[in-house]
């Protein structure tokens, strides 16, 4: 016989693993979504504007760069793709913070998206250890 049944067990396993992909992707467009929300609140001058753009690009690179991953020909590749999603987390937490410390937005509007931030971060440099430790 060519054709061999997956088993329950494997049939499980693969959905889970497609839950959590559509989950993270749904999640980094989510943040995508906070992130252009809070530049739309930016204040109208030459700082709020510079900032706006940085924030925009930053924040909402890693829902189209961890989509790109999935589709990765190799493990060093998609090593590689998980890094720049990671990176652009990492510099938008750097506006973010200057926003907080700057006090431009109130920290009800920063608190939330700073948490979603530093937790997709989390996840982004566990996600990347894994698969190096998977390469060797």
């Amino acid at each position: 016989m060519l054709y061999e049944p997956v088993s329950t067990e494997d049939e499980n396993e693969i959905a889970d693993s497609l839950e959590r992909k559509y989950d993270l992707e749904e999640r980094l467009i989510k943040f995508a979504v906070l992130v252009i929300n809070l530049s739309e609140q930016l204040p109208s001058n030459h700082t709020g504007n510079h900032i706006a753009n940085q924030l925009l690009r930053s924040g909402t690179s890693p829902a189209s760069n961890y989509a790109e991953a999935g589709g990765c020909e190799s493990r060093k590749d998609f090593i590689h793709k998980m890094g720049i999603c990671l990176k652009e987390l990492k510099e938008t937490s750097v506006w973010l913070r200057i926003l907080q410390s700057k006090q431009v937005l109130t920290s009800q509007l920063l608190t939330p998206i700073l948490s979603e931030n530093d937790q997709l971060t989390r996840i982004f440099k566990s996600s990347i250890l894994t698969a190096r430790k998977e390469i060797k």
